[in-house]
Parts: structure tokens; C-alpha cells; sequence
């Protein structure tokens, strides 16, 4: 696999770039003017941040139960050796490599290796199964494979043997080498192997460091820094090309709104690093302001990460937040009768204020500041604390539509959770609330520079930096995206009277009825979602008389329900069958309908036999619902709503 005991002096003169238009010799990376316009590249970043706080913690990991620190210039150094080692194997400048791994350091490593020497990184969701992960590697033409560990390594082996295979890809990393001693023979190497070819490639460079430098130097704010692949809800997967320009602007006007550009961050990544919003708010995000990465052990110990770390600045996906209430909702109705009664009169004064700050766009009188004081010291402090959250001084949600009482719950016990909008192809958020915008169900006003106009048919249209270069090889689809140089966002918004936005829902999911009703699902959706006995909601109807639902039950807390009333179940599709369960269910879209107007209520329902799930096409890697695949997944249960002259 390479040696490098000489290298060939063609080739090491051929490494010398030629030099490009480049950024002012007194340019500096971190300053906030150039940072706010967008000016710089990711990797002068890491090097500047190495270059003066080389010694300072940026990134932090668990592993075996005991977190391990790593500073910037050992991120920075790290990424150099694998950037030497990409050029060992003749990776050039606008090359691709993909990504598949859980969060770990070694993510960050590869993905700033790859952009110091003007290669681009596209990230895998890890529960991609192979065909999704096949399809992405031959169409960015991918010439190395990053991969987390086994289950990773095979699906990308899989890829490699079936249907073609993959013809660009050269090589096969793997990080955690656990159990993969006969791996050798397919080929696959150790990161940390990658890593020492490299070391050696650089040893026999006549001026190592400065051939990076110069690498460094020769990119440019508006070239390509990474490919972000949509989830594909419609559709397959298209690549969104970002630049350094979109990154950098959208990530730190974000933080100059939340006040991070002056505090840093200590925050956990936990959401996939291939998703837009955790490689803008870790990845990038650490790169413009300082501050600390944690990578969380696993999806599954998030809170417990989340609490063990106590972050300054936490983004999180709406099942995230709801998680957290639902938690200590929980743990509140198992305790005594008079600890329950206290604490329930106490969120009922909170809820009390709150309608006040609302009212009153977050300004608090002097006789209900002294009452929120009280009611912090009472009990809001703990549950600040019980969740973790009790130093956070940011928290975003997004992805998705959240609920309203969940995004209510926390703004009661003081740690209201801010609203943005942003897409895949604006590089994370382009507005956000801030003191003063801070409306529930609004989503904020834009940051500076970013402008945008609402369509007839609302659909709102977005302007400025943050704009992506466009998607990889598909010129169709994304001329098909842009009107007059403004980004099609496929989105319904509606403006509120102080200036925010507030999303109604994706113009592909509006529902028309036969009677010609327009109805938008996701707030009816999020109605369901907000008891704890539901998981999913899919809303029916589309050209038909009148509206149905497919729910999935949250198997969890509808199992704790029916164990405390004796309700033998063995799996989560005995316990669908329940008549006890089908009851619950009803009594839920009975509370919800009258919110509603008689034209959007629930008429009938389906409980799912089975969990939505990613492996079946069902959701997609960031567990939206594939809409397009509804008639045909759930015929019969369509069937079963409106008939076979309906269905």
C-alpha cells in the first residue's frame, strides 16, 4: 500500500500548486468583519485556531466510560497527516471522499484533511443500508471510504460486489478495528495506518509544511467545501455542493445572533454528521467561535451525555426536546402525591407568566420578576439542572416541526428553546429568534445579509451568501431550484405581525381534498404528536373526501400503560391490537379534533402493526416520512380508512 521510502520528483513537483487569486497576506481568518461576509476557508481556520490556542481543548470523546481531550494542534495536526496521506494515494483538489461513522473525532479529521488539500467530503448517514449508501459513493464518484467501524466497512464492501459496484473507489478505511482481523485481505486499512502513510509520504517532501500552507492558501472562500446529500423525500438523494463562503457566513451570523460569537461553544454532537445542521453548529460552528466539541457515546445516551457535560449551547431535533419533557413528566407522575402536587401548582404559575411574556414580548413587570425568581429557586433551577441544561445559554431546535407544548414546557421553566429556519442548501439557519422576535411558532428574522420574498402562493424565496453552489452533477435540478437568483425553497411561510416567519409546512405536503380544501398537515400532525402515546402521525386525504391518519404508537409509554393495567402484550404488534390500546388512541384524536376546523378533523385512523423504519423505506435518514412512497407502503391501511372506491 505505498512506499515511501523515495518519492518519485515528478510527482512531488507536481504537488507545488501553481498559485491561485488568493486572500490578502494580512488577511485574518478570525476576524469578525471577515468572518460575518463569509471571507476565509475552513482549514485557515483550524490552522489559526492551532497557531494560537494550540494547547487550548477542542474536542472531547467518551470512550470505554472515560472522556479523552484532544487540543487544536492535535486536530490540526491529525488532519494534516491524513491530508499527506490523500496526496500519497493521488487525491487531488476537487476529488470526493465519503464518510461513514458514527460522531467521532476521526470524522473531523477526515473531513478537514480532505479540505486542506481541496478534496470534498460527503458524509453517509451510519443507518443507511447499502443500496443508499452505493447509490451516493457512484454518484459523487467517491475515491476513498471513511468508515466508522465493521457494520460500516461491510456495507461499503457490499456496495463494492453488487450491482455494478463502486468503479471510482480506491481505498477503504476503517476506524474501530474491532473484530476485523481478516478484513486485511479485502483490502481495508486502519485509519490509524492511513494516518502513518502519510507521516511517511511527508518525511520525504522537500518542505512538507509548506506544501500544505500553500494547498491552504490556494482555496478559495467560494470553492466547494463539502457535499451535503437531501434525504430524499420525494425523491432520490440529490448533492448539495456547499462552499466555504456558505458555511462560514451561515454559521457565524447564527452565532452572532445567539451571542456565541463571543462566548465559544461547549456543546454535544450527537445528531449524524452527514446532516447539514450538525456539521454547521459542531463542525463549523467550533471553527468560527472556539470552544469544545463533545461527541456524545451514542443516540441512545444523549440525555445522560447531555447532563454529564452540562453544555453551553445544545441543538437538538424536536424528539430531542421531547424526549427531555417526556422524561420528566415521568419521573413527576412516579413520585409522592404531594411532591406531585406541588410541583403541578408551581408549572401552573409558570404557565401563568409565561402567557405574561408572551404578551408582553419577553418583558416581565417587577411583581412577576420577583414571582419567577421564587419560582426558579423553588423548582425550575432542579429540572434545569435534572436535564442538564442549567448553564445553556443557547438552544435551538430544528429539523423538523416541533410541537408547541413541548416547546411551551421549556420556555416555562426558563430555558426557552429558539426557533430558526434554514434548509440543506443555506448551510444551516438564515433566521433565527432573538430577544425582541421570540414569538411562539415563529422562526425568527433573518440574519444579516440574507434576503428573501414570499411567492403568491406562499412559498418563501431566499437570497444572499448562505446560497449553495448548486447540486452535484444536475444541472436540471438545480436550475429547476432557483428563480432570478433567488433559492426555491419549497417551503409555506406566513409572515407574523413582528416580523418573524412562521413555516406552515412543505408545499409537496400540502393536502387538497376532493372539495378543493387546502390543508396543511404537520400542525394537525403535531397536535397528535403532543400526547406521549403517540409516535408518528401520517395525515391522509390528498384528493379524498376526507381526512384520515396512520399513527404509530410510542411502544415505550403506551407499553408502560398497559403493563399498569395488566394488559398482556409480547410485541409491538400485539399491543397495536389491544382494544384497550385502540381506545387510548381515539381518546387522543377525540381531545385534538375539536382544535380543529370540522373540514381538518381526524375522521378515521390506522394504528401502524409496525414501526416506520428507515431500513424499509419508510423514513428517510433523518426520519422524515417519505410521503412518496405512502400509497403504495400503506395501501391496505388506506384501504381500511376510505374503502377500495376511495383507496
Amino acid at each position: 500500500m505505498g512506499d515511501f521510502s523515495k518519492v518519485d520528483p515528478e510527482l512531488a513537483a507536481s504537488l507545488f500548486v501553481s498559485p491561485r487569486r488568493s486572500l490578502a497576506a494580512d488577511f485574518d481568518p478570525l476576524s469578525r468583519s471577515h468572518l460575518a461576509a463569509g471571507e476565509g476557508t475552513l482549514p485557515r481556520l483550524l490552522r489559526e485556531h492551532a497557531r494560537r490556542s494550540g494547547a487550548a481543548l477542542a474536542l472531547r470523546e467518551k470512550r470505554l466510560g472515560v472522556w479523552r481531550s484532544y487540543d487544536w494542534a492535535h486536530y490540526y495536526e491529525t488532519a494534516r497527516r491524513f491530508a499527506f496521506a490523500l496526496l500519497s494515494m493521488g487525491v487531488a483538489r476537487g476529488d470526493r471522499i465519503i464518510i461513514a461513522s458514527e460522531n467521532t473525532p476521526e470524522w473531523y479529521y477526515a473531513d478537514l484533511g480532505a479540505e486542506i488539500i481541496g478534496a470534498i467530503p460527503v458524509g453517509i448517514y451510519p443507518t443507511n443500508p447499502w443500496p443508499e449508501l452505493q447509490y451516493i459513493a457512484r454518484h459523487s464518484g467517491a475515491r476513498l471510504a471513511v468508515c466508522g467501524d465493521q457494520e460500516q466497512t461491510d456495507k461499503v464492501l457490499d456496495a463494492r460486489l453488487h450491482q455494478g459496484g463502486l468503479p471510482d473507489l480506491q481505498e477503504v478505511l476503517c476506524v474501530d478495528m474491532k473484530g476485523m482481523r481478516q478484513y486485511a485481505q479485502s483490502g481495508v486499512v486502519a485509519f490509524a495506518d492511513f494516518l502513518k502513510r502519510g507521516d511517511a509520504f511527508a518525511a520525504q517532501l522537500p518542505d512538507a509544511t509548506r506544501h500544505l500552507d500553500e494547498l491552504i492558501e490556494a482555496t478559495l472562500p467560494d470553492d466547494v467545501a463539502l457535499m451535503v446529500y437531501t434525504s430524499g423525500t420525494t425523491g432520490p438523494p440529490k448533492g448539495a455542493m456547499l462552499t466555504h463562503r456558505n458555511l462560514i457566513y451561515s454559521t457565524y451570523n447564527y452565532a452572532r445572533s445567539t451571542g456565541a460569537d463571543l462566548r465559544g461553544i461547549s456543546s454535544v454532537g450527537y445528531l449524524p454528521l452527514c446532516h447539514a445542521a450538525e456539521r454547521c453548529y459542531s463542525m463549523a460552528m467550533l471553527l468560527c467561535v472556539g470552544g469544545t466539541v463533545n461527541f456524545a457515546e451514542s443516540i441512545d445516551t444523549v440525555n445522560d451525555n447531555v447532563r454529564e457535560i452540562a453544555p453551553t449551547f445544545m441543538v437538538g431535533v424536536p424528539r430531542i426536546w421531547e424526549k427531555m419533557k417526556e422524561g420528566f413528566e415521568f419521573r413527576l407522575r412516579e413520585s409522592g402525591p404531594l411532591r406531585r402536587g406541588v410541583a403541578n401548582r408551581l408549572l401552573a404559575r409558570g404557565r401563568k407568566l409565561d402567557d405574561h411574556r408572551q404578551a408582553n414580548d419577553g418583558r416581565l413587570s417587577a411583581g412577576a420578576k420577583l414571582e419567577a425568581l421564587f419560582l426558579h429557586w423553588a423548582l425550575f433551577r432542579n429540572i434545569q439542572k435534572h436535564l442538564g441544561l442549567d448553564r445553556s445559554y443557547h438552544r435551538l431546535c430544528g429539523g423538523a416541526s416541533v410541537s408547541p407544548e413541548t416547546l411551551r414546557f421549556f420556555s416555562v421553566i426558563g430555558l426557552p428553546i429558539s426557533q430558526g429556519y434554514g434548509m440543506t442548501e443555506v448551510a444551516g439557519c438564515v433566521f433565527v429568534q432573538r430577544p425582541g422576535a421570540f414569538r411562539l411558532g415563529g422562526c425568527g428574522l433573518p440574519v444579516e445579509g440574507t434576503h428573501y420574498k414570499i411567492a403568491q402562493d406562499g412559498e418563501i424565496l431566499l437570497g444572499g451568501p448562505a446560497i449553495f453552489r448548486g447540486y452535484f452533477r444536475d444541472p436540471v435540478a438545480t436550475e429547476k431550484t432557483m428563480q432570478d437568483g433567488l433559492l426555491l425553497s419549497g417551503d409555506i411561510v406566513t409572515e407574523l405581525e413582528n416580523g418573524e416567519i412562521s413555516v406552515i409546512d412543505r408545499k409537496k405536503a400540502i393536502i387538497i381534498t376532493s372539495g378543493g380544501k387546502n390543508i396543511a398537515p404537520s400542525e394537525i400532525e403535531n397536535a397528535l404528536k403532543d400526547s406521549p402515546w403517540i409516535r408518528e402521525v401520517i395525515i391522509t386525504g390528498d384528493g379524498r373526501k376526507f381526512l384520515g391518519a396512520l399513527i404509530q404508537i410510542d411502544f415505550d409509554n403506551v407499553g408502560r400503560w398497559a403493563a399498569d393495567r395488566d394488559l398482556a402484550y409480547t410485541t409491538y404488534k400485539s399491543l397495536t391490537q389491544l382494544p384497550e390500546v385502540r381506545a387510548l388512541v381515539q381518546s387522543v384524536v377525540d381531545e385534538v379534533n375539536p382544535r380543529f376546523a370540522r373540514v381538518e378533523n381526524i375522521r378515521r385512523f390506522v394504528i401502524l402493526e409496525k414501526e416506520l423504519d428507515h431500513d424499509d423505506g419508510e423514513l428517510t435518514a433523518t426520519q422524515k416520512v417519505r410521503r412518496s412512497v405512502i400509497d403504495t407502503k400503506f395501501a391496505r391501511e388506506l384501504e381500511e380508512i376510505y374503502g377500495k372506491a376511495e383507496g
